[in-house]
């Protein structure tokens, strides 16, 4: 698949697209809607702004266009207006030029035009390629042709009508008269008028013919100038495109970033010289054309050579080189999932119509000064955390939304190889975070307990279950499984820091996907989230970190890297690269797009060292096929910016549903309320669930102390012996513990690091240093006796990791409407 390309630009048509421009050194270059019209650039922070609010016009009449580098060009008219833009790659930017170069051009004649009022002819748009002035005299002779041969038109309609009334009042007289001597007369003049109408009818005629032909024959001439025209500047399009490929494949090889075996550089040399140097050039077009990265990359792309699409005996002389299997070595004309043996899956059709629209979010005003004020003096866990902050899911529901792109894995399912398998993994790794890119809300933290379902067997062949198994730390586990042969396991613990201006969000834990039919096991953990502006400005979210992906079967592994945000970086945003090796750490793809977009693969023909980083680092150069793209973002439902940026799949997770269990998310009646745009009850409500939670929590605890059994567990720094001073310490343990799970119970305020958007993580289990009576130092230890009722902790012997697996009878119990087990959390 690749991603088609936008329509190439011609005089009169609009042009638009995105672009990123530059706004300032605070927020750097910002992505904006550009639109192309009648000679004017304007441009719009989304596409829904076209409608109400341009953020900026430039005429291009008077305007200088100018190109700095490979992606970035420069629109100014003088000093009052100057755009610095920048677009995704080079043959995007040369897009954009050949439209403003050939609207500025229709710009300036139209305005010359108008200014001119002496000029005789009137304005008739010129046909670029041919002369302007004998096209101009071509087309008004035909116009006066055509003119004229109306006029005679004209005269012989009214010399028929004319005509035609003589005759009529003739054969009149003719009924009226008695047989005489007058009946010669009279047949004698009506033969004579008989006789002018045929004649001016034939001249009619005539006429018609002669009209109908000139126009015909003109109109013909007409399209074919058009069709040359167009397909001439196609070819010019197209030639501007490959040029632009050209010039900067040498500009780089001029820097020394190509660094090739001696043996390599000579055959390629011997290939490009004498009579392969016209077939060289033409297959050059099947290469995708990659930009060199800055130098803090590990590695660089380039296009491959042209031999290495071509069949025949030199393929397996190839291969014996690169290291690579003859039977994949012309893999580039498929794609990865167009394999015999695995057929394209089946359309499914809904069994019901899911909802596309929510409540659209209040605009509520939201005083932080007054709930900093309404905090003074209380404790820490009794500050009440308004649902403003929030959006109307749980995390659990946000933990469910990673499935989104569902069919990757169901792709990936069907791979007979696991490296090409390794790529849909990590594609769908990346398309996690896709959602995230507008989501400054925070949802709702699960209370302990809390489930949350997604069924949608019938409709895309998978089930999902996720549940809180744990508050202190708290934890979130997730299990999914299709019928397509995957399942996906997932325990998410979030950590977060604090820093002033942002906060870090680290979520703990390890995602692991297994398919039935290979018995491939891939394990993998979530980079870091950035929220910026937490104090002052618009929040943004960033994702930055590295991932490693790994085939624990095979040893293959893919590894990630997140750039983070950069103001003064060229890079485009949000960008993701990777590279998949076997387990001997050959490379066999590349991975490239970004996180909120889409990813692109590409296969790895030949590596080789180039040149030193800035920082010593000596980077690998990849020649590679022409890049497919693996990934693309659906878009956003229309009014998604009223609906706290919900995809179409998030809009549905909250949508009433009939038999889910008692302590489904979907039943949470604080999180309801804000739903429905109620935020005042919402916010009672939700107080009065975090109360509840701390009171069954408070009574689990002393059941857990109570059956303890020896005094060591609550108490093992200091040898108590009196029993009163053992009750005391014991309570003061308990106390101990209240005070660190409540400051941790559900939210807390914001822009502290205690009360993050999602909560610093406490000590796991033990709180160390508290004061007992007596001055007795007490180590107090986790009492909590919850016990996971879908998920059971299990050390998974593949990975070496502990976490929570489903071990099943949800399903059945849903089936049979059986939820005697659940707890009563709402």
């Amino acid at each position: 698949m690749s991603e088609p390309k936008p329509p190439t630009p011609t005089p009169g048509d609009n042009y638009k697209g995105w672009l990123f421009k530059w706004t300032n050194y605070i927020k750097g270059y910002q992505r904006r809607w550009f639109v192309l019209s009648n000679g004017l650039l304007s441009y719009y922070r989304s596409q829904a702004e076209m409608g109400h609010t341009c953020r900026g016009t430039i005429n291009l009449a008077t305007a200088n266009i100018a190109v700095e580098d490979s992606c970035n060009f420069v629109i100014s008219n003088g000093g009052a207006q100057t755009y610095h833009l920048k677009a995704n790659s080079e043959i995007e930017r040369q897009r954009w030029i050949t439209a403003l170069e050939l609207a500025k051009a229709k710009a300036v004649h139209m305005q010359a035009e108008s200014d001119d009022s002496g000029d005789e002819c009137p304005a008739v748009p010129p046909t670029s390629g041919q002369g302007g002035g004998c096209r101009n005299s071509e087309v008004q002779s035909t116009l006066r042709t055509l003119n004229s041969k109306v006029e005679d038109l004209t005269t012989c309609n009214d010399l028929i009508v004319k005509h035609g009334s003589a005759l009529q009042r003739s054969l009149t007289e003719l009924e009226a008269v008695r047989v005489g001597g007058d009946m010669g007369e009279k047949i004698r003049q009506v033969t004579e008028r008989a006789t002018l109408f045929r004649i001016t009818s034939n001249a009619m005629i005539n006429a018609c013919r002669d009209f109908l032909s000139l126009a015909q024959s003109h109109s013909k001439r007409w399209q074919k100038a058009l069709q040359v025209e167009r397909d001439q500047r196609i070819r010019l399009e197209e030639t501007l495109e490959q040029l632009a490929k050209q010039h900067n494949h040498l500009e780089r090889a001029f820097r020394g970033a190509t660094v090739l075996p001696s043996s390599f550089s000579n055959s390629t040399l011997g290939n490009k010289g004498g009579a392969g140097k016209g077939d060289a050039s033409d297959e050059d077009d099947d290469n995708e054309f990659f930009d060199a990265m800055e130098d803090p990359a590990e590695f660089i792309t380039v296009p491959a050579d042209p031999k290495y699409h071509r069949s025949g005996s030199n393929v397996s002389g190839l291969s014996s080189e690169t290291g690579m299997d003859d039977q994949s070595v012309n893999f580039d004309e498929q794609s990865l999932a167009s394999n015999p043996e695995s057929p394209q899956p089946l359309e499914l059709e809904p069994v019901r119509q899911r909802r596309t629209r929510i409540p659209d979010k209040p605009n509520y005003y939201l005083n932080l000064w007054s709930i900093m004020k309404n905090c003074i003096g209380k404790e820490l866990s009794k500050i009440p955390m308004p649902v403003n902050f929030n959006e109307p899911l749980s995390m659990l529901q946000r933990l469910s939304e990673d499935l989104e792109y569902f069919e990757l894995l169901d792709k990936a399912a069907k791979c007979q190889s696991s490296l090409e398998q390794m790529c849909y993994v990590a594609a769908f790794t990346v398309s996690s975070y896709s959602t995230t890119v507008h989501r400054t809300g925070k949802p709702f933290n699960p209370l302990l307990g809390e489930t949350f379902e997604l069924d949608r067997l019938k409709e895309c062949g998978y089930r999902s279950l996720c549940e809180q198994v744990s508050h202190h730390p708290p934890a979130a586990a997730h299990h999914a499984f299709s019928e397509k042969g995957w399942s996906l396991r997932q325990e998410i613990t979030l950590a977060s820091k604090f820093r002033g201006k942002y906060l870090s969000i680290m979520p703990l834990g390890s995602i692991q996907c297994l398919f039935e039919k290979s018995n491939n096991h891939y394990s993998w953990k979530k980079v870091t989230t950035t929220i910026h502006n937490i104090i002052v400005g618009k929040l943004w979210i960033d994702q930055s970190g590295e991932i490693d992906v790994v085939n624990h079967k095979t040893g293959d592994r893919c590894h990630l890297k997140f750039t983070p945000y950069s103001y003064f970086s060229r890079d485009v945003p949000r960008k993701v690269t990777g590279v998949v090796t076997d387990k001997e750490g050959k490379a066999h793809y590349v991975l490239s797009g970004t996180w909120d977009e889409k990813m692109e693969f590409s296969r790895v023909m030949q590596s080789s060292k180039g040149e030193n980083g800035t920082e010593g680092k000596q980077r690998t150069v990849y020649q590679t096929l022409k890049a497919k793209e693996i990934w693309t973002k659906n878009p956003l439902p229309e009014g998604a910016e009223n609906m706290y940026y919900f995809s179409s799949l998030a809009l549905t997770l909250n949508e009433h549903e009939e038999g889910v269990a008692p302590t489904d998310s979907r039943r949470r009646p604080d999180q309801r309320l804000m739903e429905d745009g109620r935020w005042d009850e919402a916010n009672a409500e939700k107080q009065r669930l975090e109360e509840k939670q701390r009171i069954t929590r408070r009574e689990r605890e002393r059941e857990a102390v109570k059956v303890a059994s020896s005094p060591e567990e609550a108490v093992t720094e200091d040898s108590i012996n009196d029993s009163p001073l053992k009750t005391d310490a014991v309570e003061t343990a308990t106390e101990a513990n209240e005070v660190s799970e409540e400051t941790d119970t559900e939210d807390s305020p914001p822009h502290t690091p205690v009360a993050s958007s999602y909560g610093p993580s406490p000590p796991p289990y033990t709180t160390e240093g508290n004061e007992g009576p007596y001055g007795a130092q007490v180590k107090s230890i986790h009492q909590d006796n919850h016990q996971a009722l879908w998920f059971e902790k299990l050390d998974d012997p593949v990975s070496g990791e502990t976490l929570h697996v489903y071990k099943g009878g949800y399903w059945e119990a849903k089936d049979q409407a059986e939820w005697d087990l659940c707890p009563d959390i709402f």
